[in-house]
């Protein structure tokens, strides 16, 4: 089970973490380049407006491959099964490093923007198949801990983003091209490890109807000895759906039976995105500047925001089984919230007290830290365990594409909500986390160490009254 959740996180969530982060370092020689590109193709100098769109484009068109990506992933997921959609996918990294490579060499910037595009489609397939097959794959006491794998592979490609994007390795201006063609390898140690792991045996059973297969990967991923608890399990949620198709993501709207379940999507998907983790990295570097730190160890700093994502990753991982999924998400808003004050007040205070930058500074990495601890790594498990079999793939075409209009969205607007409000928006933020925490405090039952049947009964209550 374990070296399964290796083998898809690899080449699923890690490569949008890694696409993410890595973007940053070379931004100053992708510049140089369109601006020698333009001059030496029309023997005039790019005009700095134009500049800024085309740098513009190259970053934000990996959201529009993201959304594209997200709006394919659970088709694929259907018509492919789990593992054969995530093996497909690597055929699409590997495209986007070979035309991210070439622009350089070859003159041709558009090559780095429809790189770009291509590894957002590869993310934004990752992001929603490889849960889908953790949480299937996956014995209800250990789904939690499993399905984090999700959040601590996506923490764990910004983190070595960011350590391969310094200067002193592959950031540095020579090497830029082979930075934004890398994402080929967790690509290629994906297609060498995932073919040696079973297909999920929920899609086995449940959508193909193979029942040997689904015995034998169960077999493979549980124990020979303990695989028929599993089974017993498939086979009741099998007789429950009784040959009920996948469903598209319009039909979810209009099915009252997963009317609450599809507004938790919506409320946590826009919640984790809106939460204001954005801006706290917008402004990471003005208040390490603040805190006396050189510009130029910046970006060693930065490698520590970086690792605190990664470490509370792997702490909720650990946690999330024991302490449940609740307690984990309500305490992760409400501790954001505390924080959004505080850093609202010592960025008010900046100037008046020398050690308040350093408040600030302990701020920004307990608001990460909380972050992970809580809506970074829960959110997506969650989705996993809110719905049955023929409506899970839809509803994570949904909350993917959520997930990725709200991310375009929120870059797009963000600088103009920090220039207007300043410091101050943090208050938008602290009102929003304290809203999901509510919200979350209110509707969501717990989900340890239910089934997706239970699950469904707890919402059943919610959907058609509590007399139902």
């Amino acid at each position: 089970l374990f070296l399964a959740v290796c083998a898809v996180g690899i080449g699923g969530t890690f490569q949008y973490g890694y696409n993410v982060s890595i973007i940053n370092s070379p931004t100053q020689h992708i510049h140089k380049f369109l601006n020698e590109t333009w001059t030496s193709r029309y023997h005039e100098k790019l005009n700095p407006d134009l500049l800024t769109f085309l740098w513009s484009v190259i970053a934000s068109v990996f959201s529009l491959g993201g959304l594209c990506g997200a709006l394919m992933g659970g088709s694929m997921a259907i018509r492919l099964g789990r593992k054969g959609a995530l093996l497909m996918n690597n055929v699409i990294a590997i495209l986007a490093s070979i035309l991210m490579g070439l622009s350089y060499p070859t003159g041709l910037f558009e090559l780095l923007i429809a790189g770009r595009f291509l590894i957002g489609i590869n993310s934004g397939i990752g992001f929603c198949v490889q849960p889908l097959y953790i949480g299937e794959i996956a014995p209800k006491h250990l789904r939690g801990g499993l399905a984090m794998g999700t959040s601590i592979f996506l923490t764990g490609g910004i983190l070595t983003g960011q350590i391969i994007g310094l200067r002193e390795l592959l950031g540095g201006e020579k090497y830029w091209p082979l930075l934004l063609s890398s994402s080929c390898f967790p690509a290629f140690a994906q297609l060498l490890f995932l073919p040696w792991f079973p297909e999920s045996p929920r899609y086995l059973l449940i959508d193909r109807g193979d029942e040997l297969s689904c015995a034998k990967a169960l077999k493979r991923f549980h124990g020979s000895s303990e695989y028929r608890r599993e089974m017993e399990d498939i086979q009741r949620e099998s007789s429950a759906l009784d040959g009920e198709k996948p469903k598209k993501p319009w039909q979810l709207f209009t099915d009252r039976g997963v009317r609450w379940q599809l507004i938790t999507v919506i409320v946590m998907t826009m919640g984790q995105q809106l939460s204001g983790i954005n801006a706290i990295y917008f402004y990471a570097t003005y208040i390490f500047e603040a805190a006396g730190i050189l510009a130029e160890k910046i970006p060693y700093v930065t490698l520590g925001t970086g690792a605190c994502e990664c470490l509370t990753a792997l702490s909720c991982g650990l946690l999330i089984d024991y302490v449940g999924r609740r307690y984990l998400i309500i305490g992760g808003y409400l501790l954001m919230t505390l924080w959004c004050t505080v850093l609202t007040f010592s960025l008010t205070y900046q100037a008046l007290y020398s050690w308040v930058p350093y408040v600030s500074m302990m701020s920004i990495f307990a608001f990460i830290l909380s972050f992970g601890l809580g809506p970074g790594g829960i959110t997506n498990t969650l989705i996993a365990e809110l719905f049955v079999q023929s409506s899970r793939p839809a509803a994570y075409m949904i909350g993917g594409t959520l997930s990725w209009i709200s991310f375009f969205t929120i870059g797009m607007l963000f600088p103009f909500i920090v220039n207007g409000l300043k410091q101050y928006c943090f208050l938008v933020f602290l009102l929003e986390c304290s809203f999901v925490a509510a919200f979350i405090f209110f509707v969501i039952p717990e989900t340890k160490n239910k089934s997706f049947l239970e699950i469904k009964k707890e919402f059943h209550k919610l959907n058609f009254g509590r007399n139902a």
